[in-house]
């Protein structure tokens, strides 16, 4: 099967999503920051494909708070630092953040922060890889390419109701 996509409306705007075979192979925002080029996009599909009846359903589920994790296939390639990154993203649990500056340091050079940040920006499947989960060094939002109204969106979709809870005093 090649290469094909279609979109998605959702409370973070128009998303279109990829797919090669069976697998998944990007969710982008509208203006996104890095697009793939052209023929990554291949021919447009509906939403019924299996693919992205999947991801239409699980993404729903997420936004509306039900899903904390998913279960559609999906690759994601990039060089080798980029899909080294991308797995890192893969294990940051839901409701927590890392700064850009510790995958740095687990990677190994914490003057990799910089690079670390261009790998999560080209990050091909958001919000499935979990790239708004990186924020700066004190906590703050920075870059995400999908703007950073949507990655505040995700990021408080996710905090624990304990947070939530503190910011209504």
């Amino acid at each position: 099967m090649s290469n094909r996509h279609t979109t998605l409306d959702s409370p973070l705007g128009q998303l279109t999503l990829t797919a090669h075979g069976e697998l998944l192979t990007g969710i982008f925002y509208e203006g996104h920051w890095h697009m793939p080029p052209p023929d990554y996009f291949g021919e447009p599909t509906t939403i019924e494909d299996p693919v992205f009846h999947q991801t239409r359903i699980e993404l729903s589920e997420y936004l509306a708070g039900h899903r904390t994790e998913f279960n559609v296939p999906f690759e994601a390639r990039g060089n080798p630092f980029q899909e080294k990154v991308w797995a890192r993203l893969q294990t940051i649990p839901f409701g927590e953040t890392v700064s850009y500056g510790e995958l740095a340091q687990e990677l190994g050079d914490p003057h990799l922060a910089q690079a670390v940040g261009s790998a999560v920006g080209r990050n091909p499947i958001s919000i499935v890889i979990p790239c708004h989960r990186v924020v700066g060094r004190k906590g703050q939002l920075t870059g995400y390419a999908g703007g950073l109204r949507n990655k505040r969106f995700l990021l408080e979709l996710e905090e624990p109701d304990s947070v939530r809870e503190g910011k209504l005093f």
